[in-house]
């Protein structure tokens, strides 16, 4: 059965029927968001690769972080708020990976941040050590050598839920060191760290049932005053919507977003159009 299954990827909101991102919702509410249970993230580029993929060319350099293109968001478990990133709730400020050493203590989470690339998360250990899912494998690695060059910041407080003590917090990502393909429970580098300091199931692969009411919504902060809604089933898929705007920026979904809803109003003035 499963070969017969495509796997399931969400390229744009062309594919998603979603709510007015100007805040005027006219039917019942938010729209159902894609589903990702047979999809995975790959946040680590291949050596070689420029930040879309593709290969690249010889003395090219990569994009310098860009605060403009933060998708600031918020994650809400039926009415609670379990995540929010906006410059109003959250020092969003990045160091270069030495200047960060200086800021970490054991259990804290750091955040590595490139435009153009998904987003890539650690928990330090101590003594200048990380641990992290990077390409398919639990590793323990020096700061310096996960960043890749990358901007970095810490990020206890994105995820507003009851973290674990420092201890367990490390205690659960040493335990998983060595970890690789088909032995992971998590998507991506995010839900792992984001696992090991809250200890949440939701965070895993499979970790919430898929059926019924979807109890979650990605609000995407457009301006000050308009948003726009997407619900999903499972933390882990709004983690992989999130990721994913992450990775394009905040240029990119806009113009996504603007795409599709130009599209349906010439379908609702087109009555004859499918």
């Amino acid at each position: 059965m499963g070969n017969q299954m495509d796997r399931l990827s969400h390229l744009s909101y062309a594919e998603v029927p979603t709510v007015d991102p100007n805040g005027l919702d006219t039917d019942d509410g938010p729209r159902i968001g894609v589903s990702y249970i047979f999809s995975s993230d790959d946040d680590e580029l291949e050596d070689g690769c420029a930040a879309d993929g593709r290969e690249k060319e010889p003395n090219e350099e990569e994009k310098p972080y860009d605060p403009r293109e933060e998708v600031e968001c918020a994650v809400y478990n039926r009415e609670e708020c379990v995540y929010e990133k906006s410059a109003k709730c959250a020092n969003l400020e990045v160091y270069s990976p030495e200047n960060l050493l200086n800021k970490c203590k054991a259990g804290d989470l750091v955040e590595f941040v490139a435009s153009g690339q998904y987003p890539h998360w650690a928990v330090y250990v101590g003594d200048f050590q990380v641990v992290h899912l990077h390409r398919a494998e639990v590793k323990n690695s020096f700061l310096t050598d996960a960043s890749q060059g990358r901007r970095c910041r810490i990020v206890n407080d994105l995820y507003r839920l009851k973290a674990l003590g420092p201890d367990m917090v490390v205690q659960n990502a040493m335990e998983q060191v060595g970890l690789k393909d088909r032995e992971l429970s998590w998507r991506n580098s995010e839900s792992f760290a984001a696992w090991c300091r809250f200890g949440k199931r939701e965070f895993k692969m499979g970790g919430e049932i898929r059926i019924g009411k979807q109890p979650y919504r990605l609000k995407i902060f457009l301006s000050d005053k308009h948003s726009h809604l997407l619900e999903f089933q499972s933390l882990e898929d709004v983690i992989m919507e999130k990721r994913r705007n992450d990775h394009l920026g905040r240029t990119a979904v806009m113009q996504e977003l603007s795409s599709h809803f130009r599209s349906v109003e010439e379908s609702k003035a087109d009555p004859g159009t499918e």
